[in-house]
């Protein structure tokens, strides 16, 4: 795997490298310190994995940056790692692409916990930085946060919803969350909101798994 990491202020982004080379010791990791950087990293570039940036930094309007990024790679996940704290501004970041929005103070574990649910397909921002409408998208983990690996099939076909059956349908077709989004006319962000609840609910680790518990449990077709 492959990590373009961007970030201004050197400090900080020494010790995320110290924890991603700690924890995750077989990444590739890329660095960038501004905007205008990461841009030329990614022109060079396209096969990263994960993107983690700074949202304040030289070189771009940072929703400007987040929707070109995006838009550069737009089957690449995007982390905003920030010390903003305003909910609107990570609303706007998850609308224009991110996958995840994580606190500069958070502790390295949730770093990390945040990091790997982004690239199994899962969106992570934590529970005080819900704007009242991304918390009204985030309704629809409520009913799968409590159940754990020792749930039965029936438990897990009564948490799916038919809106995430139908998201389960079109991920069985390869269909991007943006093309989702297109499809089922909900936005790109509150499709990631269903893919998380979707692995969550399922007790898998990413799309491909979900695909499969779904067809074994008979949730959608095998040919979908």
């Amino acid at each position: 795997m492959k990590f373009l990491v961007a970030d201004d202020h050197e400090l900080f982004l020494k010790g995320l490298e110290f924890i991603l080379h700690e924890h995750l010791p077989e990444v590739d990791l890329v660095f960038a310190k501004n905007y205008t950087e990461l841009f030329a990293e990614i022109d060079k570039n396209k096969d990263f994995d994960l993107i983690l940036t700074d949202l304040a930094m030289p070189g771009a309007a940072w929703n400007d940056a987040i929707a070109k990024i995006h838009a550069a790679l737009p089957e690449t996940p995007i982390i905003i790692l920030s010390a903003v704290f305003d909910k609107e501004i990570v609303h706007q970041t998850i609308e224009q692409g991110a996958a995840g929005y994580i606190p500069k103070t958070s502790p390295n574990a949730v770093i990390l916990s945040a990091v790997n649910l982004v690239l199994n397909g899962g969106v992570y921002i934590p529970p005080e930085l819900l704007s009242d409408s991304l918390r009204n998208e985030f309704d629809v983990l409520k009913q799968v946060e409590n159940f754990d690996d020792t749930k039965n099939a029936d438990e897990k076909i009564n948490t799916l919803t038919p809106r995430q059956i139908d998201v389960l349908e079109l991920i069985a077709k390869g269909l991007s969350n943006k093309q989702i989004a297109f499809e089922l006319g909900l936005t790109e962000g509150t499709v990631k909101l269903y893919v998380t609840a979707i692995l969550k609910s399922l007790n898998v680790y990413n799309r491909t798994g979900a695909v499969v518990e779904a067809a074994r449990l008979g949730l959608i077709k095998k040919n979908v």
